[in-house]
């Protein structure tokens, strides 16, 4: 409450002071913020960094992705640019940022383009917004750009809205401890017309884009879930701006409500008044409850209906806080002004007017100190509170008599009788009283207050013995001593009882700070598991540790809402439950209810099950038992903190089911695209040349005696071409299924490269006909470790590309050199065309299954496996295969990396030697 004692005092708050003053002692960093990619966060970073430079600060550029747009390259221009480094992947060449070179050039801004980018492996640090926190700890400031999709929190929101998952996220903490944040906003209409006009994607991809992503739908959606999180960021900063300048709330730049809530049977009602409050005021809300000395006499079940209020505050998005107070109304008020709340709910009071006059009013209280705040008293209705527990716990039990502390509450007052006999020797009558005060201090801070009672009434008696006169008699003689002797009693009675009652709240917030310091790690630990097995061990040995119960937790066995539940985990695991009990937990699951033991159904039973419930409904059962006995299971207490734990984990097991079914959507949809893919790819591949075939057989069979030699030999070399085109077909499938399946084993050996060579180009003999060939293969060359057939295939189908994309008559190329590495050496093999070449998009999905190049004018024929292939062939060796274009003419170069053979002599060596 630091926060809210500096805001009443007039001072400002330390916490708040303390974060401006680590943020003084980094760089800035200011994110541009947009909904989706294409909305020009780069371009108008851009924009802001020339108006900077023109200003006369030292920006350079560590990383800027252009896209190849030429309006966003001309905005580069008199940017100072740091070389990027090379990082060699796989046979890739890769460019990142060089985070070093910038440390050493120390500028006073960067720019780092697409701050949730994954650095290649190798690096200091696997992701850009690392290399960022580096930059901002050197005290370097840093523009970077970032999509809200990319936002770890919103990563399962905006997968459920656009039905992808993205896979590069930043953590929240980024945009919390960002200095600027700047929403790159336009309309979704503006940006598909953008993306109609290839600003953002090239014509096709774009087509395909608006089709899936960038629907109106979820343009819109993404487009609200940025304001939204900019929105609570600015509001962030401006209550850390109030705070650290003790400026007193509220300002009303943006509303915020909260709702008080206490014992009463109407706080349900009154929670529901103040989210339907809330959605119209468009507000973030919470609730308050205020813990005094009254709340440690409050009944278990008035205990239990604030925990459940504070609970369904929670489920239906609110914030629940509960606060030490002396007073409710101050409490409240230090709450709200050290939160800038707008609006403050409460309950009208049901009291009767006597009593109000004589306690006072909370609702009175608050208006006359709310000062600025708008305090809504309502009439809550509580015909619809929150159901009553339906499960019985267990008491207490009474304990038995503590004799401890009276003893020592002896010991103190005989102590103090001895310092007073020495004491009474200088000191006045009246001060031996402070003494015996002492002593039942003592008494109420380490008994109790029955202790210090007791510690009361001895000292009493002790000091009456003892010290007035007449001496040794309970007799009092002076009058004035009787009333020293009723002050003292008094005081003494009032000091054990405030220190007694100190004594309680002390212990009270050590065990709530105990029991929300675990909450709080196993809310943690929830939040980095991925796998639901991994989730409910870790929600299992939770319950177990902290309960002393034995646990089992039952999920549905065909996904949430389907089929019956069964066991998934449980702590110890060697537990067992019978079937009885098996039956009572699928009752639970059916009907939404506890049951089993202490619960009104089956209270016989030896499990106690409870449902686990989200906002979406059940999602699984858990059941405790404490190894025997009849009757609860837990106390009031502890039966709050199960309902805690299971709140967390119910929500975390939806996180994760949330998660999987994305997953499952995003692989039906990748193998329905295959599915289709797959039966285009037949139809046409099977048919065409099924008919050609069909076509010559028939012309023969029909009209062979009429047709002259060089027809009939025309028709039949028709119908051998189209018999291996089918079979090229059959085989590419079949390799595709054997690599895909894991059943292909190279069988690598030392493999003479030019031979493979030869045998390819004299299969491929009849593609390359109408095109002119060219071999290039260097004398040193080595010998591979390879599979010679596996590799003769891998060369065959870039021939069979070549072939297909490259036009009559061009030259089709096939180049081999020697290499030499770290290592070790390599031979380099390189087929190139004279073709259209590949554009810049298909690069990288090239070599995906089904995948094929739309050329302008007409589609090739083929299945668009012959490529996936190469690549699984390859890499099947221990190879590397890439794609490009030709930089000295039009036309694609496909270049495999292979392994040269352990020892293996060179062509030239071996020719010597012959």
């Amino acid at each position: 409450m630091s926060g809210e004692q500096g805001e009443r005092s007039g001072r400002p708050s330390p916490d708040a002071l303390l974060r401006q003053a680590a943020r003084e002692e980094r760089g800035r960093l200011k994110i541009f913020l947009g909904a989706a990619p294409g909305v020009g966060k780069t371009f108008e970073m851009l924009q802001t960094a020339q108006a900077r430079r023109r200003d006369g600060a030292d920006i350079v550029v560590g990383v800027v992705e252009t896209h190849g747009r030429r309006e966003t390259e001309a905005l580069v221009a008199g940017l100072e640019i740091v070389p990027r480094r090379s990082v060699d992947h796989k046979g890739h060449v890769l460019t990142e940022m060089d985070l070093d070179a910038i440390l050493a050039r120390r500028p006073t801004i960067v720019l780092v383009d697409e701050l949730a980018h994954t650095n290649a492996p190798g690096g200091r640090h696997p992701k850009r917004y690392l290399d960022v926190e580096e930059l901002l700890a050197a005290g370097i400031d840093v523009y970077t750009t970032l999509n809200i999709q990319h936002v770890e929190s919103l990563n399962d929101v905006v997968a459920k809205i656009t039905r992808v998952r993205v896979r590069e996220t930043v953590p929240d903490s980024i945009l919390d401890r960002a200095d600027d944040i700047e929403v790159i906003d336009i309309t979704p209409d503006d940006l598909i017309q953008r993306l109609q006009q290839g600003k953002v994607y090239v014509p096709r991809t774009a087509e395909r884009a608006i089709r899936h992503y960038f629907s109106p739908g979820n343009l819109t959606a993404l487009r609200e879930l940025a304001l939204r999180r900019t929105a609570e960021r600015v509001d962030e900063q401006l209550l850390t701006h109030m705070q650290a300048h003790a400026i007193s709330g509220p300002w009303a730049a943006g509303e915020r409500l909260l709702v008080c809530i206490n014992e009463d049977a109407s706080g349900a009602s009154l929670v529901r008044y103040a989210r339907r409050q809330a959605e119209r005021l468009r507000a973030r809300w919470g609730a308050i409850h205020v813990e005094t000395s009254r709340s440690l006499r409050l009944s278990e079940a008035a205990r239990d209906r604030i925990a459940d209020t504070l609970r369904l505050v929670e489920r239906l998005g609110g914030e629940a806080v509960t606060v030490p107070g002396g007073d409710v109304a101050d409490a409240v008020v230090d709450y709200a002004l050290a939160n800038n709340v707008t609006h403050i709910v409460i309950a009208k009071s049901g009291r009767p007017r006597w009593s109000e006059l004589l306690h006072g009013s909370v609702a009175h209280s608050l208006i006359r100190r709310a000062g600025d705040i708008s305090v809504h008293v309502i009439a809550a209705d509580s015909g619809d509170p929150i159901p009553a527990k339906t499960v019985t716990t267990a008491t207490a039990g009474r304990r038995p008599f503590a004799w401890l502390p009276y003893a020592a509450s002896t010991g103190y007052v005989a102590a103090a009788l001895g310092v007073g006999h020495v004491l009474h020797r200088v000191l006045a009558l009246n001060n031996i009283t402070l003494v015996f005060l002492t002593a039942v201090l003592a008494s109420a801070v380490t008994g109790g207050l029955a202790p210090s009672l007791y510690a009361c009434i001895i000292s009493v008696l002790a000091f009456n013995y003892f010290f007035l006169p007449p001496l040794y008699t309970f007799t009092i003689s002076d009058p004035e001593n009787i009333v020293a002797l009723l002050v003292f009693a008094v005081v003494a009675v009032i000091a054990s009882n405030l220190t007694a009652r100190v004594r309680a709240q002390a212990v009270t917030a050590r065990l709530r700070a105990k029991t929300t310091e675990d909450l709080y790690q196993f809310s943690r630990k929830l939040a980095g598991v991925v796998t639901m097995d991994d989730l409910l061990w870790a929600t299992a040995y939770q319950i177990a540790a902290m309960l002393k119960v034995h646990v089992v937790l039952l999920l549905p066995e065909g996904g949430p809402g389907e089929g019956s539940v069964v066991v998934r985990a449980g702590y110890p695991p060697e537990d067992v439950i019978a079937d009885a009990d098996l039956a009572a937990a699928v009752w639970a699951w059916e009907n939404n209810r506890p049951t089993g033991r202490g619960a009104d159904t089956l209270p016989g039973a030896q499990w106690l099950f409870l449902p686990m419930r989200t906002g979406r409904g059940v999602v699984g059962v858990v059941g405790i038992d404490t190894g025997g006995g009849t009757g609860g299971l837990l106390t009031p207490d502890q039966r709050r903190l199960l309902d805690a734990l299971i709140d967390q984990a119910a929500l975390a097991i939806e996180r994760v089911t949330l998660a999987e079914d994305v997953d499952r959507a995003k692989l039906a949809a990748e193998t329905e695209r295959l599915r289709s893919a797959l039966l285009t790819s037949i139809s046409h591949d099977l048919r065409t040349p099924l008919a050609s075939i069909l076509g010559s057989a028939t012309s023969l069979n029909g009209y062979g005696p009429m047709l002259d030699e060089e027809a009939r030999r025309d028709l039949v070399t028709t119908i051998q071409e189209e018999a291996e085109r089918l079979n090229r077909f059959i085989a590419n499938l079949l390799d595709m299924t054997r690599l895909e399946s894991g059943a292909i084993r190279p069988r690598s050996g030392a493999v003479d490269p030019s031979e493979v060579v030869g045998s390819a180009l004299e299969r491929g003999g009849r593609i390359l006909a109408n095109h002119r060939v060219e071999v290039d293969l260097a004398a040193d060359l080595p010998m591979v470790e390879v599979d010679a057939v596996l590799f003769e295939q891998a060369l065959f189908n870039l021939l069979d590309n070549a072939g297909k994309y490259a036009p009559p008559g061009s030259l089709v190329t096939v180049r081999a050199r020697r290499e030499d590495g770290p290592e070790g050496g390599r031979v380099r093999i390189e087929v190139l065309d004279e073709g259209d070449g590949i554009p810049p998009e298909d690069v990288e999905r090239i070599f995906d299954k089904f995948y094929r190049v739309h050329a302008q004018d007409r589609q090739r024929a083929g299945t668009g496996l012959g490529l996936a292939i190469c690549r699984g062939f390859v890499e099947a060796m221990g190879g590397t295969i890439t794609a490009g274009n030709r930089r000295d003419r039009h036309g694609a170069v496909f270049t495999l990396v292979l392994p040269q053979a352990a020892d293996a002599p060179r062509l030239e060596e071996e020719a010597a030697c012959g």
